[in-house]
């Protein structure tokens, strides 16, 4: 059983999370030729204060 791990900035809309396992889902389906039951994926949702790219804090690049 295949597990995707998601890990990022939190998500506030519960229909964007649905559609990004959905496909992610479908991707790993249609790459492995396996029923889509045995997909597994995990949202790991981090605070805007604790991701940071570029050196950046995600927290702060929103208040700019």
């Amino acid at each position: 059983m295949p597990s995707i791990i998601i890990e990022g900035p939190k998500l506030e809309d519960i229909d964007i999370k649905r559609m990004l396992v959905e496909e992610i889902t479908n991707v790993v389906v249609k790459a492995y030729k396996i029923p889509k039951e045995h997909v597994m994926v995990l949202i790991k949702e981090n605070s805007s204060e604790n991701v940071g790219t570029g050196g950046i804090l995600i927290a702060d690049l929103r208040k700019k």
